[in-house]
């Protein structure tokens, strides 16, 4: 089928201002990247994964402006963990406030650093997932950035890594506008721990590979905020062997636009990936949540946990998928998506799927959507305990199920008192 010229047309004036580096093993992957992007064209919200979120946004030639937050009163988010920081400022690259990359006991290698080398172990891994995400849902800005990246880090894991690695975004040009893009590949035993926050850019778009080996560890908590006019569009694509763990948790507040999508294929036996997520929105707000879990292999368990609290006319979007290829029996797969609706005017769209070839399998799928319970609401009151406050309770403990798969109890008593500090800054 002929691609729509209106797609082409887009996709042109989207890249026209972009950089092109053919060079080096790289080059390679981009020129294919760049075949597989032309073949989809942009994304326009009549393509069925974007029926419930304007791409308009993210496709226009020029970021949209995003004035910048004052958080001089707001301590910076994992400030108290013992971490490797690495900083990028609007999307590039900030070695003088990023930390040694050695710190961490694992080999961290700039993006930038690679162009037009000929070897290096992240070609096997850099772009090579994002195709294989591409089916059966195209996911043209992923091809998109995997094209024109320019920065991003290169991370590989043979052991336990000595302290967990944080990626800091840092916005400080109100019109800037972000491509990154990260490759991890955790050997067999290793394990691993990334942090990511910080608002990145006027508009961010950023692709994260992850390869975890057999009984590889992997988790990664990101935090995404502070700036309210920020639009964001990132992916995760990760590849699951056997008997290994991926675990990711996303705490969203603030922003115009963001849709996180993740791919996750699960092929070793007794794999395990969990995937989270808590979003607050109030007001001029849509968060987008599109996730795609595929079974390939025997016993393994999959858990998609997402909340999302909405107010002021804010939106969530929820678009979730199982995939069990028939081979992948004894299959655990659990997915729920809730939002709590703090007012009339909010919404929350969802779209829960199962596609099932296997016939000994444990698998659900549940959405719910309503408002804050008046019976427990007016429990906390009758004890004395104000409304705010005792909505504020309520909220923390409709979030808790997601914040559960946070491991580290200080990072998630962490999210907690952000969560709580939002809610109060939020009361009226």
């Amino acid at each position: 089928m002929a691609l729509p010229q209106a797609k082409s047309d887009l996709l042109a004036a989207r890249i026209a201002g972009l950089s092109f580096d053919a060079s080096g093993w790289l080059g390679k992957a981009r020129t294919d990247a760049l075949a597989r992007l032309t073949a989809m064209g942009a994304p326009v919200k009549r393509d069925e994964y974007w029926r419930y979120t304007d791409p308009s946004a993210l496709t226009a030639p020029v970021a949209p402006k995003a004035a910048l937050f004052d958080a001089k009163d707001e301590a910076p988010l994992f400030d108290s963990i013992d971490r490797l920081k690495l900083v990028f400022v609007d999307g590039v690259f900030d070695a003088t406030q990023s930390d040694p990359p050695e710190m961490a006991g694992v080999e961290i290698v700039r993006l930038a650093d690679l162009a037009g080398t000929d070897l290096h172990w992240a070609r096997d891994i850099y772009g090579v997932l994002e195709t294989r995400g591409q089916e059966p849902v195209a996911r043209p800005m992923a091809a998109l950035n995997t094209a024109f990246a320019t920065d991003g880090v290169l991370i590989r894991v043979t052991g336990k890594a000595a302290k967990p690695v944080s990626l800091i975004y840092q916005h400080k040009d109100e019109q800037s506008d972000a491509i990154l893009h990260h490759c991890l590949k955790l050997e067999e035993g290793a394990e691993l721990t990334v942090l990511e926050d910080g608002p990145a850019a006027a508009r961010f778009t950023k692709v994260m590979e992850v390869e975890v080996a057999k009984d590889a560890r992997f988790h990664h908590i990101r935090a995404q905020g502070r700036d309210h006019e920020r639009r964001a569009h990132t992916h995760i694509f990760a590849c699951i062997g056997a008997g290994a763990l991926f675990k990711s948790f996303t705490l969203t507040a603030n922003g115009r636009l963001t849709r996180n999508e993740a791919f996750v294929e699960l092929v070793g036996a007794d794999g395990v990936a969990h995937l989270a997520g808590a979003a607050v929105g109030d007001g001029d707000f849509l968060h987008d949540d599109t996730v795609f879990v595929t079974h390939a292999a025997e016993r393994c368990e999959s858990r998609q946990v997402f909340k999302k609290v909405l107010k002021n006319g804010a939106i969530g979007v929820f678009q979730g998928k199982i995939l069990v290829r028939q081979k992948a029996q004894k299959t655990d797969g659990y997915q729920i998506s809730q939002s709590l609706l703090l007012d009339d005017d909010s919404q929350f769209l969802a779209k829960p799927e199962l596609e099932i070839y296997a016939d000994d399998v444990k698998c659900s799928h549940g959405s719910t959507s309503g408002a804050i319970d008046e019976t427990a609401l007016f429990y906390l009151q009758s004890r004395g305990v104000p409304k705010p406050v005792a909505t504020s309770l309520l909220v923390l403990a409709f979030l808790a199920e997601a914040i559960a798969e946070v491991e580290d109890e200080d990072i998630a008593e962490d999210i907690r008192s952000r969560l709580e500090g939002w809610l109060h800054r939020h009361e009226h």
